[in-house]
């Protein structure tokens, strides 16, 4: 009662006008302080906006580069790769780590340079942010998944051969910037392709625009059905099929197999359908491979040669940066990976990349690269050399490119390595 009684009293005391006047003072006070709040805290956002724009735009793009190509050299093969067993299905989880190596080395960096600025700018602008052409790879790498990228269908595949070099080609092409490779072999137009487009997407890594996605299968190249179902995903992908002398080729195939099944027969005996009569068992996988010609001729019915390129396994392992130069040029990169990358190993038999600078040793292959192969009869050398040489003629014609094997015969003598 109180309470009520002072209340009576101060409103009987003080004139309605002016309590109204002095209510509406505080408030008009209240309202003008919380507009130049909201415009200072306006302006300030404003200049973030355009401070973030000026450095995602210009300074992060440049120091992005920069850093890119600074450590592409230090992408090297990892931990030794598993040899791939009958189904070459089984994942090597170090070829897996170097194939986001890139990203890892940069994803970091990336989110502290740009994270922030990126969400500003684009609220401001009310839209997403783009960019010209111009180190559009880099751009992409601020205005990205989570996952740095996109997942794309391959623009080029190492279809074959079996045995000739194709996993030293992709370890090599992986240490390019702009390439982005499965480390596996995804076997998808030979034994997965029921399982869809969108399944064969999903093993790919993530990329940036201006990279390469690739894969490496070689069993592709002696697979019937894989020309036409590759046309049928793109028919301007571009094909790589690394060759090698086909009797080495066969020997080295039989000793990797041999390694895993000792009890096999001799080279000798599966190589013959007769030994006496000197007939060749041309539908043993190891020397059907071999033929060259036979398979390229499925290959050129839907693909012309410009979207081919054969690299040859014997250069591979002589000059390997200029087999990479090659390379690089025909998919359409920076020569990046040159003879700086590479050392040769004297024990291996075979270039090594070389070990990058945070590293105590060198990259190689693993241990199932490199073996022994077991001597061979060399009247069966000189009979597979001469069943051989009709198909490689015909292959030299195909390719316009003479590989001169018939130089090699002696090739296959004891201790020769793959």
């Amino acid at each position: 009662m109180a309470f009520w009684s002072s209340t009576s009293v101060f409103t009987s005391k003080v004139p309605r006008k002016i309590l109204f006047m002095f209510t509406l003072s505080l408030s008009v006070t209240y309202l003008f302080y919380s507009l130049m709040s909201c415009y200072n805290s306006f302006q300030f956002q404003e200049n973030y906006v355009y401070q973030g724009r000026l450095v995602t735009e210009e300074t992060t793009f440049v120091t992005l580069r920069e850093k890119l190509y600074s450590t592409s050299s230090q992408v090297y093969l990892d931990e030794e790769f598993v040899e791939s067993t009958a189904t070459e299905q089984t994942i090597a989880v170090s070829s897996v780590r170097n194939s986001v190596g890139i990203d890892e080395r940069t994803a970091g960096w990336v989110r502290a340079q740009a994270a922030t600025t990126r969400s500003a700018a684009a609220a401001a602008a009310g839209e997403p942010l783009e960019f010209s052409t111009t180190d559009s790879e880099l751009r992409r790498a601020v205005n990205c998944t989570s996952d740095y990228g996109v997942k794309k269908l391959p623009q080029a595949i190492i279809i074959g051969v079996k045995k000739g070099g194709t996993r030293a080609l992709l370890e090599a092409l992986r240490v390019h910037p702009d390439v982005r490779a499965v480390g596996n072999e995804p076997h998808f137009f030979d034994r997965n392709y029921e399982k869809g487009l969108d399944w064969y997407r999903e093993l790919m890594p993530s990329t940036l625009e201006g990279q390469i996605t690739m894969e490496k299968t070689p069993s592709y190249f002696v697979t019937n059905s894989a020309p036409k179902r590759i046309h049928s995903m793109a028919r301007d992908i571009k094909l790589i099929i690394v060759v090698r002398n086909p009797v080495t080729r066969a020997i080295s195939d039989y000793t990797q197999t041999l390694s895993k099944r000792p009890e096999i027969p001799t080279f000798e005996v599966l190589a013959f359908k007769n030994r006496t009569l000197g007939l060749i068992d041309a539908s043993w996988s190891a020397l059907r491979i071999g033929i060259y010609a036979l398979h390229l001729e499925s290959w050129m019915q839907y693909f012309p040669l410009s979207q081919m390129h054969f690299v040859s396994g014997e250069r591979l392992i002589v000059d390997p940066a200029g087999e990479m130069a090659k390379v690089q040029d025909f998919l359409g990169l920076k020569r990046i990976v040159t003879d700086k990358h590479f050392y040769f190993n004297k024990t291996k038999g075979f270039p090594c990349l070389k070990k990058p600078e945070d590293s105590s040793t060198p990259r190689c292959l693993g241990k199932s690269k490199g073996r022994t192969h077991p001597k061979i009869d060399p009247d069966v050398i000189r009979r597979l050399h001469k069943f051989y040489k009709p198909f490689n003629m015909m292959f030299y014609q195909m390719t316009g490119q003479n590989f001169q094997w018939e130089l090699e015969e002696d090739g296959n003598s004891p201790g020769f390595r793959d």
